[in-house]
């Protein structure tokens, strides 16, 4: 029986018969195909090859508008008063439309136009995108400071003046209206929808391109283009944090630049960066990635023929191929027995009802196999610490090493994902060419999990306290009274939610703003690339100043490389298990439930993982939190940390998910030695019966020997 490989299957064949008679005419220039090459040549459109090209760009511009809100998180908490566990739960509502559709995505399999509905999800994850920037256009200008429109900002309001408090007192409640506050629950709404939009979107661009490049490609070839399609995709989060490192150097307003400019360096813990331009390019990128699948045809010829002439055309020529032995030859990985009895447990006749009632019984039957669970409690532990990692890891070295947000996104950018890659592809290559079975994978990944937890052991101590800062902390042996607002400052009425922050070099103490430091002038020096902004005649300070604005640099700024070397080289080695724990699950389960125990492996990494870490990861920095800024009574970003139990809570976290994935890998490396044993024990048993079918089949075998 002929395969279905088109809409019309004769229709579809004659280009692809065509295709093998332009093949076989390269050689030859005087055949007869030579005269009308505009019939002869096949649409780009019915090339596997050209769509594994498409796929790969489509898949990296959505891994990167995926991703690229994690390297503005800390962005977007300071420009919308968010706080760590909201940014958090932000960051996974990406996860939350995925889940909730990809169960169906098996269901439908090859039902749909796959290539047109991936357009259609590429649209609505560009349409998603934009309407993440909405936020930064409904929105009032980015306001740094407590001054009103009319006013120069960053000036007198922060000043030791008398006058200063009835300017902020009329000033926050000019600000403080119904309005802001309906404003403020629009624009988090609005995001929340985008991300939400953003994850229904991606749900058929990976799964049904996956399918579609293995039913049409060469089935000796599919390995190799899904290989390349996986490694331009795994540079979708490393381009995310580049692009976040472009996009944070320029200031959020850049569209509606106030008339004095601003006074404000990259290095100012109230700088706010473009976050919004990078989903616009991002935007931009996955629209023009998803134009060409609106072309694709729904099923394609085969490429097997082309690429069997190439290894032996060379030698004989092909001879015509009837119609049947084509359509034998060409027969689709879908339409063999094998291929049948793999989607048997997927039930492609069934209708939606019918699937919801199968789908549990097949995940409970799945979930029994111990091999399976332990495998997916340990890649859930290490997607935990991949998802906390990718959203606050930035934030984690602004706070811990005082670096701009910037050069944070581009150290991962540029160390940590490419090293990552490295682990996934290393793994890949350590289980191919070892030829590496259940037990030695077990064994690769339990060596993998232990050595990525003691590379995270020095993390603990690469850090330090943080600085004094005058009316918050109070360090053993500083000077005393800095707990409380000092009597310098006393004839100043300084705005108690007001943040700028200078900081005295001499005595490493940080002021929340010059009034609290007795500050009464202000001087700008100039320079051609930026201006420097000081505070003199400041009560508080030894001689009175001059302190430059900004807060106070860490004393450990020197040890972010080698922080981030730790780090990278950790996400190396918990990749490696990538691989091999992977062909644990597809060659520990049954042969029928292969195609949906990947199903559910993956869902279960996204509910259990990739949803709660990113809340369970900005919960407990927020719990770190020493000083809360309040925007009309509520509680909005925070502005101070405690720098060590940041640092304890942050790592500590990660240690325990490592800690978990290496339990699992232990116990799965003592099961797998187990059955092996068991299987020794059976092999060493003499059996009867087998002895009777040997003895049986070669006395079947004498009366064939003889006839020859």
């Amino acid at each position: 029986m002929a395969p279905r490989i088109g809409p019309v299957g004769e229709e579809l064949q004659v280009p692809d018969k065509d295709t093998k008679a332009m093949v076989g005419t390269e050689d030859t220039p005087g055949s007869k195909a030579s005269p009308n090459p505009q019939k002869l040549r096949p649409s780009v459109f019915h090339s596997i090859k050209f769509f594994v090209l498409c796929h790969s760009l489509l898949q990296l511009a959505q891994l990167m508008i995926s991703g690229y809100l994690k390297s503005s998180i800390s962005t977007v908490e300071k420009r919308f008063g968010l706080s760590s566990q909201t940014s958090g739960l932000l960051a996974a509502f990406n996860e939350v439309g995925n889940t909730a559709l990809i169960v169906f995505v098996s269901y439908f399999g090859s039902r749909v136009h796959r290539p047109r509905l991936i357009g259609c999800g590429a649209i609505l994850v560009t349409l998603a995108g934009i309407l993440m920037t909405v936020p930064h256009f409904i929105s009032e200008p980015y306001r740094y400071d407590r001054t009103s429109p009319d006013m120069p900002q960053d000036f007198e309001v922060s000043l030791c003046l008398p006058s200063t408090k009835a300017l902020a007192s009329a000033s926050s409640n000019s600000s403080c209206s119904s309005y802001t506050e309906a404003q403020h629950l629009a624009v988090v709404g609005i995001m929340f929808t985008a991300q939400t939009l953003l994850g229904v979107g991606g749900v058929p661009i990976q799964p049904f391109g996956i399918s579609y490049i293995d039913d049409f490609s060469h089935n000796s070839n599919s390995p190799l283009y899904l290989g390349i399609l996986f490694a331009v995709t795994m540079m979708g989060p490393g381009m995310a944090y580049g692009l976040g490192s472009l996009m944070l150097r320029l200031y959020v307003d850049i569209d509606r630049m106030p008339e004095g400019g601003i006074n404000l360096t990259s290095k100012d813990p109230r700088w706010v960066g473009a976050w919004w331009l990078g989903f616009l390019i991002s935007a931009g990128a996955v629209a023009l990635a998803a134009i060409p699948y609106f072309f694709f045809p729904k099923e394609m010829p085969k490429e097997k023929q082309e690429l069997r002439f190439r290894r032996k055309g060379l030698a004989v020529s092909d001879p015509p191929v009837s119609k049947g032995e084509d359509s034998s030859s060409e027969q689709s990985p879908a339409d063999s027995p094998e291929k049948k009895d793999n989607l048997a447990q997927i039930a492609p006749d069934l209708t939606v009802i019918q699937f919801i009632k199968v789908f549990p019984r097949v995940l409970l039957r799945t979930l029994r196999h111990p091999i399976f669970l332990l495998v997916v409690l340990s890649q859930v532990c290490m997607s935990s610490m991949a998802a906390g990692m990718a959203t606050f890891l930035p934030k984690f070295l602004e706070r811990q090493f005082s670096v701009t947000a910037s050069y944070a996104n581009l150290l991962i950018g540029c160390l940590t994902i490419p090293l990552a890659i490295v682990g996934i592809v290393v793994g890949g290559i350590l289980v191919k060419r070892l030829r590496l079975g259940p037990v030695h994978c077990g064994t690769l990944c339990l060596l993998s999990a232990l050595c990525c937890l003691v590379l995270s052991t020095p993390l603990f101590f690469m850090g330090c306290s943080s600085h004094q800062i005058a009316g918050i902390s109070h360090q053993p042996g500083a000077q005393p009274g800095l707990e409380l607002f000092p009597g310098c400052m006393e004839s100043c009425s300084c705005p108690s939610d007001d943040f700028n922050p200078v900081c005295d070099s001499s005595s490493r103490v940080e002021y929340i703003t010059p009034c609290h430091a007795g500050c009464r002038s202000r001087v700008v020096q100039e320079a051609p690339d930026k201006s420097q902004v000081f505070y003199t005649n400041c009560s508080c300070v030894a001689g009175g100043g001059p302190v430059p604005a900004g807060s106070c640099d860490s004393a450990c700024g020197h040890l972010v490389l080698p922080f981030m070397i730790l780090v990278s080289l950790g996400a190396a080695l918990a990749s490696v298990t990538h691989t091999p724990s992977f062909m644990l699950i597809l060659r520990g389960v049954k042969k029928e439930d292969k195609t949906l125990a990947v199903g559910i492996q993956f869902m279960l990494m996204r509910v259990l993982a990739w949803m709660p870490s990113p809340v369970i990861h900005g919960s407990a920095i927020d719990t770190t939190c020493v000083y809360w800024a309040h925007s009309c009574g509520r509680q909005a970003v925070c502005r101070y940390y405690d720098h060590d139990l940041l640092r304890n809570r942050f790592i500590g976290l990660q240690f325990f998910f490592k800690t978990g994935s290496l339990a699992c890998f232990a116990l799965i490396l003592a099961i797998l030695r187990q059955q092996d044993k068991e299987e020794r024990t059976k092999a060493t048993i003499p059996n009867p019966g087998l002895q009777q079918q040997l003895l049986a089949s070669e006395a079947k075998k004498e009366p064939e020997e003889s006839r020859v």
